[in-house]
């Protein structure tokens, strides 16, 4: 697949160490989301970048905690060999209470090497 031919997927044909990390993030299980994650990886969210198992943590802790929000997955992308896009539409007590948001996800070795969440 060239990388720059993107193609929409079923969500549950999203591979499965995203799937878990989408179902531990939902659920706010810190452990579990961050057992996706390669320990070196990255995480860019709202314009920042957590790098590392101890960051990311940090990260997932904190956006458990700052809102409350419903999260519904809307669609799926296979945008290259390893790199896959899951849209959400979030709902909650945040600034502007709705957003779409696309999770740009690149894989190493069947772990999350890199997340980038953004509109």
């Amino acid at each position: 697949m060239a990388t720059d031919e993107p193609r929409s997927i079923a969500p549950d044909a999203l591979p499965e160490v995203i799937s878990r990390y989408l179902d531990a993030h939902r659920v706010r299980d810190t452990a579990g989301a961050l057992a996706a994650f390669r320990p070196d990886a990255t995480v860019t969210d709202d314009g920042r970048t957590y790098r590392g198992a101890e960051a990311i943590a940090t990260w997932l802790t904190r956006a458990a905690s700052e809102y409350t929000y419903t999260i519904e997955l809307t669609g799926a992308q296979q945008t290259g060999a390893d790199r896959y896009t899951a849209t959400h539409h979030l709902e909650g007590d945040f600034p502007g209470g709705r957003v779409d948001l696309h999770y740009r996800f690149t894989l190493d070795e069947g772990r999350i090497e890199s997340l980038v969440i953004e509109p």
